[in-house]
């Protein structure tokens, strides 16, 4: 006698498929160890290093005009607080491991207005590439709707991470490839949620 066919059949890809795969490709892009095969980086070391400050820079700016993102998403929408909170602490923390310092924090939304003014003014001095700071987003009157803009800068700023991967070596390539999962996984459950 077969089995009944299960109940609910799912569409697309399972969550722990998702995170395996995602952190199956942050160890394999981090696992490749630059000049030699030795897997040591030699600080200081001419161009390169240059190269890696600037990249640790850029995902610094960058993982704060998306820590600043959150905080323009919580102002508008108080009650999505308990959901975004964790994911917010996890971008806050990927500034830090960047070398980077918070922007802003949520304090008031006038508060929040007078920091993003002043951010504008310096990240328009910096032209990040990666995404861009909370003062031009406009945050969606609906949750949904913001929280589908908010994974779409996550997913867009994880593929960024992940086409920078092929220019650095050894421990910062580990490093972006992790947060380029985390962010990869941070689209996914807000993306869920949304549904």
């Amino acid at each position: 006698m077969p089995f009944p066919p299960p109940v609910r059949t799912l569409s697309g890809p399972r969550r722990r498929t998702l995170l395996a795969s995602a952190a199956g490709a942050a160890l394999m892009a981090g696992c490749s160890s630059g000049e030699g095969g030795s897997g040591k980086e030699k600080p200081g070391a001419g161009p390169s290093a240059s190269a890696q400050e600037r990249a640790r820079a850029r995902a610094a700016s960058d993982s704060a005009g998306l820590l600043e993102r959150y905080d323009a998403v919580l102002a508008v929408h108080p009650a999505l607080t308990a959901r975004l909170a964790p994911l917010r602490a996890e971008v806050a923390r990927h500034v830090t491991a960047f070398g980077g310092a918070e922007r802003g924090t949520r304090t008031s939304p006038s508060a929040s207005a007078s920091a993003s003014a002043s951010a504008s003014a310096s990240a328009s001095a910096s032209a990040s590439p990666g995404v861009p700071p909370a003062p031009a987003v406009v945050v969606p009157a609906d949750a949904k709707a913001a929280l589908a803009d908010l994974a779409g800068a996550e997913r867009t700023l994880s593929d960024l991470r992940v086409a920078a991967l092929v220019d650095l070596p050894g421990e910062p390539a580990r490093l972006l490839a992790s947060v380029a999962a985390s962010g990869a996984a941070h689209a996914y459950l807000l993306t869920e949620g949304a549904r």
